[in-house]
């Protein structure tokens, strides 16, 4: 008899242990999580916030990366505390979630790929950025973009009508809502790793391109340093950022592997730190990158940030939606400009 008393209390002590470790987890990933999204969105309504924004290419491009980044981290999370608590879904609500997620996952590096090619134009053709770059062009390369990605899902939709779902008792799931557990058949897996491969590849391969053409350009006697030096270094953060979106598709073979040599506790603290880390933090970089380094955006969205407490700086340059340029490489500029000359400035419209 007292056998049974001490290994229920043994079952009850772990039951109250699990307890703890998923509401701890779901506790210490959901602030963070928290702090990221409110300055995702805050960088959302800055870059809808002041005319010079809305257009000007480069920042109408960011807001659709930071868009399909906002999405990914929030449709992520969610994922994560379902799981947490251990909540079985079925496979069509499961289903639903898992593709707008490989939606948002697909948007990021396409948007980095034209970024990185609207930078590249920028510095090595800057008196034909102007015809080439436009809003117009832009808004058709965004559509393109979202194409691509809505085309991806339309066929991971019917890879995965290949499964027979009918020889089912019920359509509820058998474990926690994951991509490893909605894509059952071999040919959506085969596609799933063949379509990463590709979309990583060519971004990485169009972000080289543009780097190294910068690189070369800067080097011209007519190419303007300074513009170059900072197009290069964006380029950089472009491939950093597309190597940490690359380890959020990972992340899941990378939590199958580390289940199977770990213990629970041990298993559950670097799961915690991974999920922080590689799927949570990689979503804000693109709103800390930007916030801190465009001297345009950066007045703006510390006033957002502070509430409003916070007046944008009376130092910085006005703002303008129109672009100058003249015969000088150093006098183009995005949405705000250096004082003109009177003799140049009375050639501007």
């Amino acid at each position: 008899m007292s056998d049974t008393s001490g290994s229920q209390t043994n079952i009850t002590d772990g039951q109250q242990v699990q307890l703890l470790e998923r509401v701890t987890g779901a506790v210490v990933t959901t602030l963070p999580c928290c702090v990221f999204l409110f300055i995702n969105v805050t960088m959302l309504f800055t870059l809808r916030s002041k005319p010079v924004f809305c257009e000007t290419s480069r920042y109408v491009l960011l807001y659709n990366l930071l868009f399909a980044d906002t999405v990914q981290m929030a449709l992520g999370h969610l994922l994560y505390l379902i799981s947490a608590s251990r909540l079985i879904l079925t496979y069509p609500v499961c289903g639903f979630l898992i593709l707008l997620a490989s939606l948002t996952t697909t948007i990021s590096p396409l948007t980095l790929l034209v970024m990185s090619l609207e930078r590249y134009v920028a510095v090595c053709y800057p008196l034909r950025h102007t015809t080439i770059i436009t809003i117009r062009n832009t808004g058709v390369a965004i559509f393109v973009i979202w194409a691509l990605g809505s085309l991806n899902i339309l066929t991971r939709v019917l890879l995965l009508l290949e499964f027979p779902f009918k020889d089912l008792e019920n359509l509820q799931m058998k474990d926690f809502c994951s991509g490893v557990y909605i894509f059952l058949g071999p040919r959506s897996k085969d596609y799933d790793r063949a379509f990463i491969c590709v979309l990583f590849v060519s971004a990485g391969v169009a972000i080289s391109f543009s780097y190294f053409g910068v690189i070369i350009a800067a080097r011209s006697a007519s190419t303007d340093k300074a513009s170059a030096r900072k197009a290069r270094n964006t380029l950089l953060l472009h491939l950093v950022q597309l190597c940490l979106i690359l380890s959020t598709t990972m992340f899941t073979s990378l939590f199958m592997a580390l289940s199977g040599i770990l213990t629970r506790i041990v298993f559950v603290r670097v799961y915690i730190l991974l999920y922080i880390f590689i799927s949570l933090f990689p979503r804000c970089l693109c709103s800390l990158i930007y916030g801190i380094r465009d001297q345009t955006i950066r007045p703006v969205l510390m006033h957002h940030l502070c509430c409003g407490w916070k007046t944008p700086s009376t130092t910085q340059a006005p703002m303008t939606s129109r672009l100058y340029v003249t015969d000088r490489p150093s006098l183009f500029h995005y949405g705000r400009y250096s004082p003109l000359p009177n003799c140049i400035r009375s050639l501007t419209p």
